[in-house]
C-alpha cells in the first residue's frame, strides 16, 4: 500500500474551504459521487468500475476529509459544522466542473448532501440516487460531543498507525469496516491516511473533525423539504442489520420515499449501512438502472 492517489483537483467553496474532487474515468452522463461521513471520494473507486461504460465519474472529498480543506480559523472542536455547508461543496464541485443536469449518488451524508445542495439550487440534478440518507423525520437541536454516541466514539478511535497496511489488517478484522469489500477498504485506507515524518501514518479525517460532523446531523431540517424535490428519486437501504430505533434503514427510506413525490424505494436484504462499500457492483447495477430510466423519461 503506497497510498499514492495522484494530484486531485482543487475547488474553492463555502467560507473559504477547498474541496478536492476525484475524475475516476468513463464516458457518458456525467455522475457525482458523494461519500459517507469519516470516508473520502475515491472509496468509490470499486463502484465507479461497474458505471464508467456509461457515465463519466466524478467524486468529491467533502471538506474536512481526505484532501478537502476546513475553512481558514475553523476549530472542530468549537465550531459548528452545518450540513448545509456539504450541500455548498457539492455545488461548488458542480459549477467547477461545468456539469449540466448531473446525476448524483450519495451515501449516507453524501446522500443528505445532495439533497441539500438540489434544494438550494432545484435542477442542478437530473436525477438522484440516496444510499440510506442522513434525513431525520425530526430534527433535535444539536448535543454536546461528549453526548452523541457516534461522536463520542469518533473522538475515540485511533488516528496513527504504524502503517497502511497495520490499519487495513486491524479494520479488517473487526465490525464495522470488515463488512466492506476488500477492495472499497484498500481504497479508504490507501488515500485516508496521511504520512508523517516519522513513517507512520494518520487519518486524514481527524476525529474531532467526524465528531463535529456527526454532532450537527440531526440539526438540518432538510426532512421537512424532501416534498421540494422535483427530480427522480431513489432511496436504497440495507435490511441485513438490526437496527431498533429511528436510524438509517428500511423503514427509515420508506419514510423518506413516502415524503418525495414519485420517490422509488430500494432494498438490499444482503446490506447494511455501508451497502455500496460492501457490495459495489450490486449498488451500481441498480444506480445504473435507475439513471437509464430517468434519462429516457
Amino acid at each position: 500500500m503506497t497510498g499514492m492517489s495522484g494530484a486531485a483537483r482543487q475547488v474553492l467553496s463555502s467560507d473559504g474551504a477547498r474541496v478536492a474532487v476525484h475524475d475516476l474515468g468513463g464516458g457518458g452522463p456525467p455522475v457525482l459521487l458523494c461519500h459517507a461521513t469519516g470516508f473520502h471520494g475515491l472509496v468509490w473507486r470499486p463502484l465507479a468500475r461497474y458505471l464508467t461504460d456509461r457515465f463519466r465519474c466524478w467524486a468529491l472529498d467533502f471538506r474536512g476529509h481526505g484532501d478537502s480543506v476546513l475553512p481558514p480559523g475553523f476549530d472542530p472542536t468549537t465550531d459548528p459544522l452545518s450540513w448545509e455547508a456539504f450541500g455548498d461543496d457539492v455545488l461548488a464541485v458542480v459549477d467547477d466542473l461545468g456539469l449540466e443536469h448531473a446525476f448524483g449518488l450519495g451515501h449516507s451524508k453524501g446522500g443528505a448532501a445532495l439533497f441539500l445542495a438540489e434544494l438550494a439550487r432545484p435542477g442542478t440534478f437530473r436525477a438522484l440516487y440516496a444510499y440510506e440518507p442522513i434525513v431525520m423525520p425530526v430534527a433535535p437541536p444539536p448535543v454536546a460531543l461528549d453526548e452523541h454516541p457516534l461522536a463520542a466514539g469518533a473522538l475515540r478511535r485511533r488516528e496513527v498507525w504504524e502503517s497502511r497496511r497495520a490499519a487495513y489488517d486491524n479494520y479488517a478484522s473487526k465490525p464495522p469496516l470488515d463488512s466492506l469489500a476488500p477492495d472499497a477498504l484498500e481504497a479508504y485506507v490507501e488515500h485516508g491516511f496521511a504520512e508523517l515524518t516519522d513513517g507512520t501514518v494518520r487519518l486524514k479525517c481527524r476525529g474531532a473533525v467526524e465528531a463535529a460532523v456527526y454532532r450537527m446531523g440531526g440539526a438540518h431540517r432538510t426532512f421537512d423539504r424532501l416534498g421540494e424535490l422535483d427530480c427522480p428519486v431513489t432511496i436504497a437501504a440495507g435490511a441485513r442489520d438490526e437496527r431498533p430505533g429511528p436510524g438509517p434503514g428500511p423503514d427509515l427510506a420508506r419514510l423518506q420515499a413516502g415524503a418525495i413525490p414519485g420517490a422509488r424505494v430500494e432494498i438490499f436484504d444482503h446490506l447494511g449501512h455501508f451497502g455500496p462499500l460492501e457490495d459495489p457492483a450490486a449498488v451500481a447495477r441498480s444506480a445504473a438502472r435507475f439513471f437509464t430510466a430517468a434519462a429516457s423519461a
